[in-house]
């Protein structure tokens, strides 16, 4: 052991001393790292920090810049899910919850509804679908109990605080133009089991679908009211409406087109003084947003005063260019991702690369909250409409097996950890990387290396630099403990 005499040793011998056992302590703090490949899942590393006091770090993190608080991530609940889920055996049901909400699992902390029928379920159908009920006399959730419902309160019965939130495809048929659910018919794109919508009933350029009298309105609204007071009632607490899914699209599955001042009337003169008179907590969100014009969101936000009833604005993934805008020109506005892209039934490494882009461009444009689309799907992926797409787990109907896919791993390493009340740190430039400051005081970085070479990445984390070796094509989660 080397004794110092503290009394006789120079002043700046002792500088050097208290430097030395600086870089000891930061050594000292444990650094944990998680990866996933297309072939290793959620493997906790052993040995892969590379020490090196003089390298030049290739990412900062700047612990003391918070930037955007996170609200939540997680999926969607759809009837073709639940489906899915029942043709396993209980346990095997309960395994796969587990696998998407404990804290063990991917520890999911908020999800969306559909508000009647989605393109993921079974068939059309609304909560009211009596022509002309304008008092709504005839509402009810009665289909939702046997599907919906119990999908939803079986994560809730894992994670409590499970926060949900709804949106419709489509209002009922009889409130629209064409009284039809759709906007187009025929076959679309990849669905190609398309509706048979009667020819000339289609709406496809952007004009508003819904009927826009005073009385769909106020009716509307009131639908929107009651089911909010409806799910209450059975015990599940709606943290927000987003008063349309893909506002600006004419797909031949439930949908409806709104111009940003009809949605604008809408919230200010009906939704927003409904849900007041009806004093309900439920917040009311722009969404879901698929125009990459930032003038539609700012169109109904500048609206006379609509902004006091919009608590924050969804974006779904046609979105992408207009979030940036909105971030900057509205830094206080709450923002959400609505809808990972749906993919097309490849379920692969590619589908991981697609998402990590999303996931960076939102968060970096100041998203609070991420949703993936459906969670569960059965072995063909498709939806009532015929077009397949990824899912977090497959199940296969008939041999019961269940897979957890690539994507099911890269939110598992996002959502395993960050949860709500954590925040975004400012980090230096790059695509690859996003830093989370923890509630408990440890630093998250999630790094992908798309490179199909094992490197080391010099990480910056306040005053330490740690190199981490990370393997080929992999995506990495390095935790910074206290």
């Amino acid at each position: 052991m080397i004794r110092f005499n503290f009394t006789k040793t120079p002043i700046k011998h002792l500088l050097l001393i208290a430097g030395v056992l600086a870089c000891n302590t930061l050594v000292a703090q444990k650094v944990d790292l998680i990866y996933t490949t297309s072939s290793e899942r959620w493997v906790e590393a052993k040995r892969f920090l590379k020490k090196n006091s003089e390298a030049t770090a290739d990412i900062t993190v700047y612990t003391d810049q918070k930037l955007q608080e996170i609200d939540g991530i997680g999926g969607s609940f759809n009837e073709l899910g639940w489906e899915a889920l029942q043709s396993l055996g209980a346990q095997e049901q309960q395994d796969v919850m587990n696998a998407i909400f404990s804290e063990e699992g991917s520890n999911f902390s908020m999800c969306r509804m559909p508000i009647g029928a989605s393109d993921y379920a079974l068939s059309y159908y609304s909560h009211n679908d009596v022509a002309e009920d304008f008092e709504m006399r005839d509402f009810n959730i009665d289909r939702d109990r046997y599907i919906l419902m119990p999908y939803i309160k079986a994560a809730l019965a894992i994670r409590p605080d499970l926060q949900v939130w709804a949106s419709p495809w489509s209002p009922p048929a009889w409130m629209k133009v064409n009284e039809h659910y759709a906007m187009r018919g025929g076959d679309f794109e990849n669905a190609t089991d398309g509706n048979k919508l009667v020819s000339g009933g289609e709406i496809l350029n952007n004009a508003t679908g819904f009927k826009m009298q005073e009385r769909y309105l106020k009716a509307y609204a009131l639908y929107f009211s009651k089911f909010v007071q409806a799910y209450k009632n059975e015990g599940i607490q709606l943290a927000a409406i987003q008063p349309q899914n893909e506002i600006a699209f004419q797909p031949n599955w439930p949908s409806c087109t709104w111009r940003p001042e009809d949605m604008a009337y809408f919230i200010h003169d009906f939704l927003g003084p409904q849900f007041e008179a009806d004093k309900l907590d439920t917040k009311i969100w722009l969404g879901t947003v698929n125009s990459g014009d930032p003038n539609y969101v700012k169109t109904v936000l500048n609206y006379k005063d609509t902004s006091k009833y919009i608590d924050g604005v969804g974006f779904q993934w046609g979105g992408a260019k207009a979030i940036p805008t909105i971030h900057k020109e509205f830094p206080d506005l709450k923002l959400m991702q609505t809808e990972n892209k749906c993919g097309e039934h490849e379920n692969d490494w590619t589908s991981v690369e697609r998402s990590w882009n999303d996931l960076v461009h939102y968060t970096n444009n100041g998203a609070g909250s991420y949703m993936y689309w459906n969670m569960i799907l059965d072995e063909t992926g498709a939806s009532a409409w015929g077009w397949p797409q990824n899912s977090m787990v497959v199940i296969d109907k008939t041999s019961k097996k269940v897979t957890y896919t690539d994507e099911f791993y890269l939110f598992k390493h996002l959502s395993h950890f960050v949860q709500p009340g954590d925040f975004v740190l400012k980090s230096s430039e790059g695509k690859n990387h996003l830093a989370f400051q923890l509630k408990d005081g440890r630093v998250m970085v999630l790094l992908n290396n798309k490179e199909n070479v094992l490197k080391t990445i010099n990480l910056k984390v306040g005053n330490q630099i740690v190199g981490v070796e990370v393997q080929p094509t992999s995506m990495n989660t390095i935790i910074f403990n206290n």
